[in-house]
């Protein structure tokens, strides 16, 4: 039976790298995968979804407003397909994530989500929000703050190397922009 998944962690866990593994051990038995990326996310390359330990993969990318049930239904359309994966979950809209779940229900086709669950603040994404609510399971992928607890919260670093408080929700960034911390961590940087 098909699900929808959803993978979560802070920065620098290893989601991408987990998601390209787990595509990779579906393309080893002879199956193959989907996978998607926000079209602004061009960190790896545009249309490619990377790991910081240097692998990658090409990706279709998919934009604010895009309906993703009739772009998945498309690619099953062309094909088989095991599996759909979509890394960076957390920038997908409400109602997108509505979608991926729909294709679950009504196409048959797994799909697992990789994301952010909190953004600099210590807020939920859209994407993640909705994913928390209505993912048939979901998975958290840990790593660990400077002090060796377990990370939960991300900070944004400004040109002075301090905890940002503002600022835009949505910026594309790696190590030189955040820092993976535990909550205690996390409030001492934003001073709470």
């Amino acid at each position: 039976m098909a699900k929808l998944y959803f993978h979560y962690s802070t920065m620098n866990a290893g989601k991408s790298t987990l998601l390209l593994q787990a595509s990779h051990n579906y393309i080893e038995r002879g199956m193959q995968t989907y996978l998607m990326t926000a079209s602004f996310d061009d960190r790896a390359g545009k249309g490619k979804i990377g790991s910081r330990i240097g692998i990658g993969c090409e990706a279709d990318t998919y934009v604010a407003g895009e309906d993703l049930f009739e772009k998945i239904e498309a690619r099953l359309k062309a094909g088989p397909c095991a599996c759909v994966f979509v890394d960076e979950a957390q920038w997908l809209s409400r109602d997108q994530v509505w979608q991926l779940a729909r294709a679950v229900d009504d196409l048959g086709v797994p799909i697992m989500c990789y994301g952010l669950r909190v953004d600099f603040r210590g807020e939920l994404f859209p994407g993640s929000s909705a994913l928390l609510a209505l993912a048939d399971e979901m998975r958290e992928v840990r790593t660990i703050c400077h002090c060796g607890r377990k990370a939960t919260m991300v900070v944004r670093l400004g040109p002075d190397g301090k905890a940002l408080k503002d600022g835009p929700q949505v910026q594309v960034g790696g190590n030189e922009t955040y820092v993976s911390l535990c909550r205690r961590h996390f409030r001492e940087a934003m001073d709470l």
